[in-house]
């Protein structure tokens, strides 16, 4: 479901290997120190900076990073600098998996040919350093899986060439600005934090073809009639858990180019638009946890690639038998007569007698009183 932009990262490696000469021969020469441009050595700086915030290294990674070198620091790639054919300079930090504890110091702004910062599953908290707005190349930020806090990092709004944004799975709170859905960036995780914000307009002026606010249940608002703008980009849409109050407006099926949709565990009544029967390109549709009723659109389960389609703990009354030969569907828990683990009639006929929702032009509506508890297993973690 993730997906990475094909970035044209200037990561080049050359392995040099020469050959041994016979013993009876003089041995050459060792070669000489590298040395080190301007550039180097401000990424010695902040390099050192780096290993000297770091309080935990269970693996070692950091080990070799001593001395001026520092292309030969492991997780270290250097590349010919982009305005500069002959200087060397830091193009990419790929910390991954590395399981290090401690923060980020402010000394990372000097890696400022830095074009891909990868630092996921590991153990660093406080706040993005603020110094990273002056990273002008850098493409690809992934810090997701650590321990990170504070506001949304607003440097990434400085960043004129960054497409790849990850920071999901962090202690993040407060608001999300809306212009991060402005930014021309093609992939944006922002999930399993603390924001708290509502979905705006803004939203649907997002370039991005991969967009996951999953398990986010403050956000709330609604989903915006405008959504089918982001037809020429949008390939997947998480919003699952996400406190969205809405209907599903009939312009989503504008995303002919969608693949993924999941607006599970959220607030979403109304019924289902077929117009979602013109997302020809849709693999994977869920949502289920909702209060959707009235009949599934045959033109839905007519879809020619979709996979996977899951509707269950809803209100929906029928569905047409082609959704039977879906690959794989969950109608559980509806009140369609005839199929097997629906819901009680009781709770069915007084879903019926509840007032319809009601959505306005921007797709809000004032949710009916909810139902009786009905046991829901947790959503699931993107």
């Amino acid at each position: 479901m993730m997906m990475r932009s094909s970035a044209a990262v200037f990561l080049a490696f050359v392995v040099m290997v020469s050959p041994l000469l016979a013993s009876s021969q003089p041995m050459p020469a060792p070669p000489a120190p590298p040395t080190n441009n301007s550039r180097l050595e401000k990424a010695y700086v902040a390099l050192q900076a780096l290993k000297r915030a770091i309080t935990d290294d269970p693996k070692n990674l950091t080990r070799n990073w001593c001395g001026p070198d520092v292309c030969s620091y492991y997780g270290v790639f250097c590349a010919t600098a982009p305005d500069d054919p002959c200087a060397r300079t830091v193009a990419s930090v790929d910390l991954n998996h590395g399981d290090l504890a401690g923060s980020l110091p402010e000394e990372l702004g000097l890696l400022s040919d830095l074009a891909v910062f990868h630092l996921n599953s590991n153990r660093f908290c406080g706040a993005l350093p603020d110094s990273l707005r002056s990273l002008h190349l850098l493409h690809e930020i992934d810090v997701s899986n650590n321990q990170l806090s504070g506001t949304f990092p607003s440097q990434l709004l400085c960043l004129p060439n960054v497409q790849y944004v990850d920071i999901r799975f962090n202690n993040f709170c407060g608001e999300v600005p809306p212009a991060i859905f402005e930014k021309k960036i093609d992939a944006l995780f922002i999930n399993n934090n603390h924001f708290e914000f509502t979905l705006s307009e803004s939203f649907s002026n997002s370039t991005a073809s991969v967009i996951v606010l999953a398990n986010l249940p403050r956000v709330g608002g609604c989903l915006p009639s405008s959504i089918g703008d982001m037809a020429g980009t949008l390939n997947e849409l998480i919003l699952l858990n996400s406190g969205i109050s809405s209907c599903i407006p009939p312009e989503i099926g504008k995303l002919d180019k969608l693949t993924v949709l999941d607006l599970s565990f959220n607030s979403i009544a109304g019924t289902l638009p077929d117009t979602i029967g013109d997302m020809k390109a849709l693999e994977q549709l869920n949502v289920a946890h909702n209060r959707l009723a009235g009949e599934i659109p045959e033109s839905i389960c007519a879809l020619p690639h979709l996979k996977n389609f899951t509707y269950s703990y809803n209100f929906f009354c029928g569905e047409p038998h082609m959704c039977l030969e879906v690959p794989h569907i969950d109608d559980r828990q509806n009140c369609i007569a005839g199929r097997p683990d629906q819901r009680p009639g009781e709770q069915c006929i007084e879903f019926m007698h509840q007032p319809p929702a009601h959505c306005d032009a921007h797709g809000c509506f004032a949710p009916p009183s909810p139902p009786p508890p009905v046991y829901a297993p947790p959503p699931p973690v993107y």
